[in-house]
């Protein structure tokens, strides 16, 4: 039963992406009124010049810089990039809570005094080592989602997650720990990845928590990073 209830979620999951796919580049036309009063039609989606298209992903491009009002004092001013990757849902799986801020403290604090509750940042190490949330644990989501060609990581990242693995590959997750999992921001699908392996492998949903606003939202709430 419970196999067939986690089918049928990722089944409706992937609906419901199917039917949103092209949206968010497309977009949705919608009727509004105005500023004067007059309805308007308007085509909301994610505006993204050519030009955003060629810049390099990577640490420096997507989290140095600020942008405000010129009169907003520097130390107040914030930015990311926000043409990079694809929008994500709210929810994964029925039995996935989707964690903001809020819960995501909460959730660390007490991990500090029960060590069944991990932090796992899910991006590749050099991101990880450039900026993260603290205390967050890497565990590279390709660790996972190509776990055949990353057998020792995949191994070592399971007993880690209080996983026992049999001699005969069995995997016991009696152990398990309670987990949130993140990425760079919204639209980063390496978190859903590692969450979709770990699915796959049998790893109890119930112990699995997303963190979907990941590092970008994050830092947009002023929260502490690793580099300030």
């Amino acid at each position: 039963m419970q196999y067939k209830i986690i089918i049928i979620s990722f089944l409706c999951t992937s609906l419901i992406m199917a039917e949103n796919e092209g949206f968010e580049y497309e977009g949705i036309h919608i009727k509004t009124i105005n500023a004067s009063g007059k309805l308007e039609n308007l085509l909301v989606k994610r505006d993204i010049p050519a030009a955003c298209k060629k810049i390099p992903i990577n640490n420096m491009m997507v989290w140095t810089g600020n942008y405000a009002h010129e009169k907003v004092p520097q130390a107040c001013k914030s930015t990311y990039v926000h043409t990079t990757g694809k929008l994500l849902p709210i929810h994964l799986h029925e039995e996935i809570d989707t964690y903001g801020e809020l819960e995501v403290l909460a959730f660390m604090k007490h991990m500090q005094s029960d060590d069944s509750m991990m932090l796992i940042d899910g991006r590749k190490q050099e991101w990880y080592d450039y900026r993260t949330i603290p205390g967050a644990i890497n565990m590279p989501f390709h660790h996972f989602k190509e776990r055949e060609s990353f057998e020792f990581e995949f191994e070592h990242a399971l007993r880690i997650l209080g996983v026992k693995i049999s001699e005969d590959d069995t995997l016991n997750f009696s152990k398990a720990k309670t987990i949130v999992i993140f990425c760079n921001g919204p639209w980063c699908s390496q978190s859903v990845a590692m969450i979709t392996a770990l699915l796959d492998i049998g790893y109890p949903a119930e112990k699995i928590k997303w963190y979907r606003g990941g590092l970008q939202t994050w830092l947009a709430a002023g929260m502490t990073s690793t580099r300030k």
